[in-house]
């Protein structure tokens, strides 16, 4: 009897609970095929020495999270049926955690079932110092002058990363029966931020097909020209979003009318940092509606 109950209170403890969804997403993250961004060292953090984590968020998040990420990976979902059409993801996190459940396989998952192959991007952070990234992360953002002396450095290894995420999924289309012109990138929060800034100063040979920033913030961008063979954008974001104003997606939009490029805006009254709840949470059935509308998605499967 002793032992029944002493197993019923661990099993009810958040601690049981953390172990449970870490042993479930270590298990499943080995069943997905990962790709390396760099054969050695990524470049400007090669005395990096500290180990990659994942553990369980607490609230508003309450989901698995990384961090601690050193070396940058694209970890590969693939649908039963691949039409050609890849998106790379980048989650949000302000460059300390990345929310790849929320923001990577939850979404990731939906994307396959329409044929969509996803290259979850796990792009370099700033280090946690203890036991609770989460926490650490909320409390930085207490003070966003320190947050963003603390991001900086940060942001633009995470672009680095990025631009080669794009380089390597092109390199690996054949591979993974993608069509190299439908390659596009999608990002949420600081991930957004990421995606939007590709968007107006792309590499030429770093340029996705299509863009999709969800709940993004476009302030810090420096050069906002739209080129003249900028990618098509679908862009997604709630009214009552505290952390990421909606006028910077309004803003994003804007530009691209005024350059005459094909874009696609969608703003919730409600959803929040994250576009939870009903009708929030239904944009990813948009932006399926709008892959086929520009054409991404009306090819059989190569």
């Amino acid at each position: 009897m002793k032992i029944f109950k002493h197993f019923f209170l661990i099993k009810n403890s958040k601690a049981f609970l953390s172990i449970l969804l870490l042993s479930f997403s270590i298990a499943t993250a080995a069943q997905q095929k990962v790709i390396k961004l760099y054969e050695g060292k990524a470049p400007g953090s090669e005395n990096w020495d500290w180990s990659e984590g994942e553990t369980l968020a607490g609230p508003p998040m309450n989901a698995m999270i990384a961090y601690n990420v050193t070396n940058p990976t694209l970890v590969v979902y693939e649908p039963d049926t691949p039409n050609g059409v890849a998106v790379i993801l980048c989650t949000g996190g302000s460059y300390h955690v990345l929310n790849i459940e929320h923001e990577g396989t939850n979404v990731a998952k939906q994307l396959n079932k329409n044929g969509v192959t996803v290259f979850l991007l796990k792009y370099r952070l700033v280090r946690s110092l203890t036991n609770d990234p989460w926490q650490e992360m909320m409390e930085a953002r207490k003070n966003p002058v320190t947050l963003r002396e603390k991001m900086a450095p940060l942001r633009t290894m995470a672009m680095t990363d990025l631009n080669k995420a794009i380089a390597s999924v092109r390199k690996h289309a054949a591979e993974y029966k993608i069509d190299s012109n439908k390659i596009g990138i999608m990002g949420f929060s600081a991930g957004g931020f990421m995606v939007a800034n590709v968007a107006y100063n792309f590499l030429p040979e770093a340029k996705p097909d299509f863009v999709a920033p969800i709940y993004c913030v476009i302030t810090s961008i420096e050069n906002r020209s739209v080129k003249a063979d900028a990618p098509p954008l679908f862009i997604a974001a709630a009214t009552d979003d505290a952390l990421a104003p909606v006028s910077n997606s309004v803003e994003l939009y804007t530009d691209w009318m005024k350059a005459k490029k094909p874009a696609e805006l969608h703003l919730y009254a409600k959803g929040g940092h994250g576009l939870r709840g009903t009708p929030a949470s239904t944009w990813i059935d948009r932006f399926v509606e709008w892959l086929h509308a520009q054409g991404f998605l009306n090819r059989k499967s190569l």
